[in-house]
């Protein structure tokens, strides 16, 4: 019988490299992408989720399910907590972007640098990382950093290159007072191949995601 995910995305930034990343690592999985932009657009201007965010995730995620998929996997950082809340009303598993990136954060260091170009990424990734030390049993220091306008230049200008700076910039800066490097948002995985120079491991969540998929489904 043939394995399906479906993946419910707040925008298609990333879209091109999980499809990507499930091509190469799930063979033969069939993958429905979900993709409503008008999320993100509502929670930056809201500084959160508002309950039209959570009523419209609800409803992707009820749809997903009945399409009879095996897994459900969450895109957006900024959404996550909204998926703690509707896991409860589903059957089928589901799986943050962030969490076997958070799980890795707190096996690899115990100073841990968060790196977002996105307000409303912060605070959800930072909890995410809290709550994957409590359930491993070990303590860790977060430290912050968030990329001002970095966003902005990218969406609203077009420059990748001025983005990709700003973010390795913080990055390195980073680095030097941490064991470990998180990139809070999926869509900065682009930005690897610029970071092969860091001291420090520095993680960023679709493959990990897309890897931890792997062995659930196909192992």
């Amino acid at each position: 019988m043939q394995r399906s995910i479906a993946i419910v995305q707040t925008s298609a930034v990333s879209s091109q490299e999980l499809k990507g990343l499930c091509s190469e690592l799930l063979a033969g999985v069939d993958v429905i992408q979900i993709i409503d932009d008008s999320l993100i657009r509502e929670v930056n201007a809201n500084g959160g989720p508002t309950a039209g965010v959570r009523r419209r995730m609800y409803a992707y995620f009820r749809q997903a399910e009945s399409m009879g998929v095996d897994l459900i996997l969450n895109q957006c950082s900024s959404v996550g907590e909204v998926v703690d809340e509707i896991r409860p009303f589903l059957s089928t598993p589901v799986l943050k972007i962030d969490e076997p990136m958070a799980r890795k954060a707190v096996e690899t260091g115990e100073r841990i640098g968060v790196i977002a170009t996105v307000a409303t990424t912060v605070g959800p990734s930072v909890r995410l990382i809290e709550r994957a030390a409590r359930e491993a049993g070990v303590a860790v220091r977060i430290e912050e950093h968030l990329v001002k306008d970095a966003m902005m230049i990218l969406i609203e200008r077009g420059d990748a290159k001025l983005h990709n700076e700003m973010v390795r910039g913080e990055v390195l800066k980073a680095s030097q007072a941490n064991d470990v490097i998180v990139l809070a948002q999926g869509s900065m995985t682009v930005l690897l191949p610029e970071l092969t120079d860091v001291a420090k491991p520095v993680l960023s969540s679709p493959r990990l995601a897309v890897e931890h998929i792997r062995s659930l489904l196909l192992s």
